[in-house]
C-alpha cells in the first residue's frame, strides 16, 4: 500500500455532473472498503489514512451533508436531506439510498472507495449488495472498528471544539497552547453537548441498538474484519492493512494465507 495524493472528491460532494480529479494508480489494486464503528471509534481518521495510502475514494455521507449546507443547486435528494436536518430530524433510508444512488459513479470509481458512514441499517447494507452485484462491483472487507467503552467516554469527553473555526482539539491527547484557545484563529473552545458522558451513554447505546444486527448482516457474509482501535491512528491503521492483506492473500493464494 503506496501513499497517493488525494483526489478532489468533487463527483461525490457535489453530485452529477460533477467530475472528480482522480490521481493514477499505479499498484493495479482497487481496494473497496465499508467502514463500520462506534462514535469516537476515530473511524473517519482512518478513513482518511486508508484512502491516502491506497488511493481509493473516501465517500463520507457526513461530508455530503455537511456540504450540502452551502450549496443552492442541489440535488433532489440532497434537497430532501437538508430539509430533514434543518428540522432535526433524522434523514429516512430512502432518501440517504437515492443520495447514494445519485452518486453510482463514485462506486465506480477505478480507484476504489473507502465507504463511510453507509451503510447504517441491514435494509441499506442489502441494497447496497444488490447494487454492487448489479454492477458487477467486489467488496473487498467491511472493517468493523473496536473499542472499550470506556475509552470512547474518555476520548469524546475530553474533545474541545472552537466556536469559530470549528477545529477539534482534546485536553489530554492534543491540548491547545493555551488552555480554552484555539491555536488556529484565537477563538473560545467549548465542549458540544454531545461529548459529554451523559449523552455519550445514549449515543453509544442508540449505536449498539441499531448497528449489532448490521455487524452480524456483514460477519454472516464473511466481509467482517475486526480491528482493534486503540492506540495512535497509524498503529491501528497497521493492524486494519495486515487484515486487509490477509483477506487478499487468503483469496488470491489460500496457501500462502495459511503462513501469513
Amino acid at each position: 500500500m503506496n501513499t497517493l495524493n488525494e483526489n478532489n472528491r468533487a463527483a461525490w460532494l457535489e453530485g452529477p455532473p460533477a467530475r472528480c480529479s482522480l490521481p493514477p494508480k499505479h499498484d493495479g489494486l482497487d481496494w473497496r472498503f465499508v467502514l463500520l464503528g462506534p462514535p469516537g471509534v476515530g473511524k473517519g481518521t482512518q478513513a482518511k489514512l486508508l484512502s491516502r495510502r491506497v488511493g481509493a475514494c473516501h465517500l463520507s455521507t457526513g461530508d455530503v451533508f455537511r456540504a450540502g449546507r452551502s450549496r443552492s443547486d442541489l440535488t433532489p435528494a440532497m434537497a430532501a436531506t437538508q430539509d430533514f436536518m434543518r428540522k432535526g430530524h433524522l434523514v429516512p433510508d430512502t432518501i440517504v439510498w437515492e443520495m447514494l444512488r445519485e452518486r453510482i459513479g463514485c462506486l465506480r470509481c477505478p480507484g476504489g472507495f473507502v465507504l463511510d458512514g453507509f451503510p447504517r441499517t441491514v435494509a441499506q447494507a442489502e441494497s447496497l449488495e444488490l447494487l454492487l452485484e448489479g454492477e458487477q462491483i467486489r467488496l473487498d472487507a467491511v472493517l468493523d472498528y473496536e473499542l472499550p467503552v470506556s475509552e470512547i467516554v474518555l476520548r469524546l469527553s475530553g474533545r474541545r471544539t472552537c466556536e469559530k473555526c470549528k477545529a477539534v482539539f482534546h485536553v489530554s491527547s492534543q491540548a491547545p497552547r493555551n488552555e480554552g484557545v484555539c491555536d488556529h484563529c484565537g477563538g473560545r473552545l467549548h465542549q458540544r453537548e454531545d461529548d459529554r458522558p451523559e449523552s455519550i451513554a445514549v449515543r453509544l447505546e442508540d449505536y449498539e441498538r441499531s448497528n449489532g444486527s448490521l455487524i452480524q448482516f456483514y460477519r454472516r457474509s464473511g466481509l467482517l474484519t475486526p480491528v482493534s482501535a486503540t492506540g495512535s491512528p497509524e498503529e491501528i491503521f497497521q493492524r486494519a492493512r495486515a487484515a486487509i492483506w490477509a483477506r487478499w492473500n487468503a483469496r488470491t493464494c489460500p496457501a500462502s494465507a495459511r503462513a501469513y
